[in-house]
């Protein structure tokens, strides 16, 4: 088994040299000292060039101090300075000065994930070494090969398994509906402000389809849970389906649902849920909603197009009701 240099040496190598390639710079903002020198030594096992590494102070106080290529931030606990801080950072980032990988805990993802949504940060919760190594990789993939060595085969199929799945899912849902409708969730007048989805009669191109009653979702979600009591949970991880099933039973119901409790009925650690919850907003399935009473709070909804499909989805296998979208 590769310790964990060379799995960073194994996830990009060396910097390309001569032709006046520059390797990529990196910047590390943590509190912890430890975890800084480790994010440290393996950036360097990858041939990155560390620029800064210092406390979330620096990046509070650094409002004008180059970013680098890439900045990885450990925030695990918020208050108002670090959350400005993040902000700050998400908007420098939206206009092309980085690319973020940010980790953070449990408690914190709601405020974290709500301060970040210009830039399409990697998000981590409470994560271990190795998977910051991988987040890395997945940044980096994105660097010309001229600053990177190319990935290997397999690695380069483990980083883009995730889009080529989400991209499918899409594909499917388009085939559904070859007119489409956009990836905009229905708002309007008081009901967005309290965060229910108005009901018109019947989204565009759906053909009049709604979805089913919450209950019957709410039970095929139950049912799909009880196999783990007697199977390998691992053998029917669906984490896109099972987030697609809450947010059908949720639009029904005119509930809005937190990143955290859409992570748990995910039912993945949620830094694999908050990866499938980027690729399928990336994908125009899920939509992120602003809570318009706390700026500092963000929901995920389905699309029009996704709620579509799954209305139509629903009326194919016999189980629609009159319940509109």
């Amino acid at each position: 088994m590769r310790d964990l240099h060379s799995e960073a040496d194994f996830v990009y190598g060396q910097a390309s040299g001569g032709s006046g390639d520059m390797s990529v710079a990196l910047s590390i903002y943590s509190d912890r000292a430890h975890l800084r020198a480790t994010l440290k030594e393996d950036a360097q096992a990858a041939g990155l060039t560390v620029t800064s590494a210092g406390p979330l102070a620096d990046l509070a106080e650094g409002a004008h101090r180059s970013l680098g290529d890439v900045v990885m931030v450990d925030c695990p606990q918020v208050d108002g300075a670090a959350l400005a801080a993040l902000s700050r950072l998400d908007m420098r980032a939206r206009s092309g000065e980085a690319r973020l990988i940010v980790s953070t805990s449990t408690e914190a993802l709601e405020d974290v994930f709500a301060c970040m949504d210009q830039s399409a940060p990697i998000l981590l919760v409470d994560p271990d070494r190795a998977e910051r190594v991988i987040a890395l990789g997945q940044v980096l993939a994105g660097f010309p090969s001229g600053r990177l060595r190319e990935l290997s085969d397999d690695d380069r199929l483990m980083l883009l398994r995730l889009t080529e799945q989400v991209g499918q899912i899409a594909g499917r849902i388009d085939r559904l509906d070859p007119r489409g409708s956009g990836a905009q969730v229905p708002t309007g007048g008081d009901s967005a402000a309290h965060g229910a989805h108005p009901a018109p009669a019947a989204l565009p191109g759906t053909g009049g389809d709604h979805l089913p009653d919450a209950k019957l979702i709410r039970r095929i979600i139950r049912q799909r849970q009880l196999r783990a009591r007697f199977l390998d949970a691992d053998l029917f991880a669906d984490p896109a389906w099972d987030m697609l099933l809450d947010l059908a039973a949720a639009r029904v119901e005119e509930k809005q649902v937190s990143v955290t409790s859409l992570c748990i009925a995910a039912a993945v650690p949620p830094t694999t849920a908050l990866r499938w919850i980027g690729q399928m907003v990336d994908a125009g399935l899920f939509a992120r909603v602003s809570d318009n009473a706390d700026r500092r709070r963000a929901f995920i909804a389905l699309s029009d197009k996704a709620a579509g499909a799954m209305a139509r989805y629903f009326s194919e296998i016999g189980l629609a009701s009159p319940v509109p979208l």
